[in-house]
């Protein structure tokens, strides 16, 4: 029935109406405060009631499909950078572990190596997992 009407066109009329409806509301119960807000932001407010005029709907599965290809793009990237932040946490490790070793505590420098050897296998095995597990 009214198939000659865009999504994008009827978005835009629902979101002014819906605008159009709050903006009676505020004037008719908070008119002295919604006044001084509106002189004050009068500019910003106007920019923004041009702004949704122009908005336009965009079809999805390009945006969905060009997000997809960026992200496999930046894994390398990210894979690298995880790894270089471990293995400046593995010296802070290594330093925390010879401190604890040599302050007489083998106790807890046994427990601070345990805990540094197990984040530095959890790193890598998380890449490889992410790698396998979504195909990248």
């Amino acid at each position: 029935m009214l198939a000659f009407i865009s999504w994008g066109r009827f978005l835009t009329v629902l979101l002014l109406s819906a605008c159009l409806y709050y903006l009676l509301i505020i004037l008719l119960y908070f008119r002295k405060e919604a006044v001084f807000w509106l002189r004050k932001r009068a500019g910003l407010t106007a920019a923004g009631a041009l702004t949704i005029g122009l908005a336009r709907a965009q079809d999805g599965n390009v945006g969905i499909s060009q997000a997809n290809t960026m992200i496999r793009g930046y894994y390398d990237t990210g894979t690298q950078l995880m790894y270089a932040i471990g293995a400046v946490l593995a010296l802070i490790g290594a330093v925390r572990v010879y401190r604890e070793w040599n302050a007489g505590h083998p106790d807890q420098a046994y427990r601070a190596a345990a805990g540094w050897f197990g984040s530095m296998i959890f790193l890598v095995v998380v890449a490889t997992v992410i790698r396998s597990f979504f195909g990248l």
